[in-house]
């Protein structure tokens, strides 16, 4: 069996119109969000055989909250192809890892992620955190899939099961959708 967590990228800040997409920062809601849910992680008790994430600030900043400081301790590897990927291109990254790996985590952007859950987890009815993701994947939103696969280039569409997801606002009411008036 091997377990494909993911996490997306905490809020990040758009008031420079002038920076790229790529060098966004996390907004100081994203900063509270990536310490809470890094806590989440540590407590659900997975430990990560790699890390593959988007070398975007964003996600460099979540993956750097989230470890409380000491990124360096983690088996990263950036992947530039994460970036904005697609589902598609994310599955292809994931089936070239190796098959002694017994846990990948991708830390990455919507709607890549969120699609990733789509394409893995069958739409059958049986999955009540597949419905909860069809709302939505939030910033910083982490979830965990089972494959009864040995190998990561067996991965095929339709084959996880979604066995764990939670968004900020599961553990922080302060971190729930923003309301506009």
């Amino acid at each position: 069996m091997k377990i494909l967590g993911l996490f997306r990228h905490a809020k990040s800040d758009w008031h420079d119109a002038k920076a790229r997409d790529f060098d966004r920062p996390l907004n100081a809601r994203g900063r509270k969000g990536a310490r809470v849910m890094g806590r989440h992680i540590v407590k659900y008790g997975q430990t990560w055989d790699r890390i593959i994430a988007s070398p975007a600030v964003r996600s460099a900043e979540t993956i750097e909250i989230a470890s409380g400081g000491a990124p360096g301790l983690l088996p990263i590897n950036w992947d530039r192809r994460v970036y904005l990927a697609s589902s598609a291109t994310l599955l292809d990254v994931v089936r070239e890892q190796d098959a002694s790996l017994g846990s990948v985590l991708l830390v990455g952007h919507n709607p890549g992620l969120e699609d990733v859950i789509f394409d893995l987890v069958p739409d059958d009815g049986t999955s009540p955190l597949r419905d909860i993701v069809e709302d939505k994947f939030p910033t910083a939103a982490f979830a965990v899939m089972e494959l009864d696969i040995d190998d990561w280039a067996q991965l095929k569409e339709g084959t996880a099961r979604l066995v764990h997801l939670t968004r900020p606002r599961d553990l922080d009411p302060e971190l729930g959708p923003e309301l506009i008036d």
